[in-house]
């Protein structure tokens, strides 16, 4: 059994992987900020990107995607304007996105889904 906290830490380091794999340049991770925590921050070309990873060893109790709820949602937007008017020098140009990982690591098999655009900023 893997604890909670593990389970999140590994996640986040597929998510990385992952993205990497997939030419985001990751700038920055486990961001604090007065409203919540930001798991990854990358670039996506000149677009600043906050990432909210989930990751699940089972569907038992539901699908990642659906664990960001509407509070969780606002938490996200929020602490993704603090930290863009901290660093005013990357512009205004960002977006929110999801990474569930299926799987854990005490299996060879994992699933990595990247849902773009998954919380709306506007």
């Amino acid at each position: 059994m893997v604890s909670n906290q593990r389970l999140g830490k590994w996640g986040e380091i597929k998510a990385k992987q992952y993205l990497e794999g997939k030419g985001i340049k990751i700038m920055a991770t486990n961001i604090r900020t007065p409203y919540g925590e930001l798991d990854l921050i990358g670039m996506d070309d000149s677009q600043v990107v906050f990432f909210e990873v989930k990751t699940r060893t089972s569907t038992a109790f539901g699908f990642g995607e659906q664990a960001i709820s509407e509070t969780k949602q606002q938490h996200l937007i929020d602490s993704a304007e603090a930290y863009m008017q901290e660093h005013s020098d990357l512009g205004d140009d960002w977006r929110i996105d999801a990474i569930i990982i299926d799987g854990s690591p005490l299996r060879n098999k994992i699933e990595i889904r990247w849902f773009k655009n998954a919380v709306s900023n506007d």
